[in-house]
């Protein structure tokens, strides 16, 4: 939804029914390694997307937060969840049909202003 391409779409690029993808979608059925990083591929998206809801602890496997180091703090749940909003997903859209560069470069100085105020 989030890209504008239907399950049927996306099951045609993957050589599959769109109710194989609704299986998948609604976890009645596993997704492989190899099958995630196709659908991460034709979506143009990382792997790692389609982890950004589960529980802190559940991606290492170990119940625990795997250690990052001095890695900076990881912004991506909350892009995504943002993104999945229904004013972020209203958003992109409209944006990603602004040509001028120069103008997505003042829209984006325009809402840091308002946001700093």
């Amino acid at each position: 939804m989030m890209i504008g391409m239907s399950q049927e779409r996306l099951g045609e690029r993957l050589g599959l029914t769109f109710q194989q993808v609704q299986k998948y979608e609604k976890g009645a059925n596993r997704v492989g390694a190899s099958r995630l990083f196709a659908i991460s591929k034709i979506l143009d998206v990382p792997v790692e997307f389609f982890f950004a809801d589960m529980p802190n602890g559940m991606a290492d496997g170990q119940g625990k937060e795997p250690s990052k180091g001095m890695a900076e703090p990881d912004e991506t749940s909350f892009v995504m969840d943002f993104v999945s909003s229904s004013e972020g997903l209203q958003l992109n859209t409209a944006f990603k049909k602004i040509g001028s560069q120069e103008t997505r470069r003042k829209i984006v100085d325009l809402v840091k202003t308002l946001a700093a105020e």
